[in-house]
């Protein structure tokens, strides 16, 4: 089978399309034929080895050949002890922990997926399952009347957050380069602010809810831009950052009723599910921005992780 396999980290010139093995499924893992994979951050991350905690299992070389994660396919074998699939089965679902997405075969836990709707397109599935569970557990708790802020509102996670917390009655705010400001409103965002012209911590605060999916500033500034009572949230960001979070952050909170944390994204159908009976029922809408195939992985990686993908980005293997 055709695989993208990369064995150091580094930019995307690192890629390069090999022709490897095809993986056979142990037990309680299914064998998927990949039709899409969508990219998301830590993907670029995970490239990069940076920040640091994406070398994690692999501080000087990847610890896996092949990145994606977001699959979605159809199963083509079933190891031992398996009863939820069968071969011919539309999955899709979030193979964090053994990615191989990027290829035309994966093989992943059997609990890592769950059974496609007949009403999306396999490209619309793979775009669900980790973007998704970030912004359903980030938005968590916006309610109507509610001023919420989405810093990277124009990504992957950021496009069904704003979505979300517009659904659950708040007043939106969408942070992110000037090139996604349209588009962020196209989802529903009150107000927009381009991050490199203007300071959401100083000039708009404060909010009772931030959902940060690109955490780089300061504590203290994102402190100072909650309302007391508020909670900010941060998925990803530079290791200072969430370090700062996790310590000072959480400090601060006990002392001022402000909140800082961590969010720690469970996994799993039961997380990303809830989001897709939403998109099948035509409550919230999937953008995908752009597909590529296989031998393009480089350019789709170097697109999302240099902040172009309005949404989400797709790589197809067929």
């Amino acid at each position: 089978m055709k695989a993208v396999v990369y064995e150091r980290y580094g930019r995307p010139d690192v890629l390069r399309v090999e022709d490897v093995p095809t993986p056979t499924p142990a037990a309680g893992q299914v064998l998927v034929e990949v039709a899409a994979t969508s990219i998301n951050l830590s993907d670029w991350e995970c490239l990069r080895g940076s920040p640091f905690y994406a070398r994690l299992g692999g501080l000087r070389a990847p610890a896996r050949p092949t990145l994606g994660s977001d699959i979605a396919g159809r199963v083509e074998a079933v190891g031992t002890g398996v009863t939820r699939f069968q071969p011919g089965d539309e999955v899709y679902g979030d193979n964090l922990r053994l990615k191989g997405g990027f290829a035309q075969y994966a093989v992943a836990h059997e609990s890592a997926l769950g059974l496609k709707p007949a009403e999306l397109t396999l490209a619309e599935a793979s775009a669900i399952p980790q973007a998704g569970a970030i912004a359903l557990q980030g938005t968590a708790g916006a309610a109507n009347g509610h001023r919420v802020l989405i810093n990277g509102g124009g990504g992957g996670s950021g496009s069904f957050a704003i979505q979300l917390a517009k659904a659950l009655g708040a007043h939106v705010t969408g942070v992110d380069n000037g090139g996604k400001l349209e588009f962020m409103r196209s989802l529903g965002a009150d107000e927009v602010i381009d991050y490199r012209r203007d300071d959401f911590t100083r000039d708009h605060a404060p909010y009772d809810l931030i959902l940060d999916l690109v955490a780089h500033r300061s504590v203290f500034a994102y402190h100072r831009a909650l309302a007391r009572g508020g909670r900010y949230r941060c998925v990803g960001g530079s290791v200072p950052a969430l370090l700062s979070v996790l310590t000072i952050g959480a400090a601060a909170g006990l002392v001022t009723g402000r909140r800082l944390g961590v969010l720690a994204v469970k996994e799993g159908p039961r997380y990303f599910e809830p989001l897709t009976e939403m998109c099948v029922a035509g409550n919230v809408s999937i953008h995908i921005d752009r597909t590529f195939g296989l031998d393009e992985v480089p350019q789709a990686l170097a697109y999302v992780g240099e902040g172009h993908a309005l949404g989400k980005v797709v790589v197809t293997s067929r």
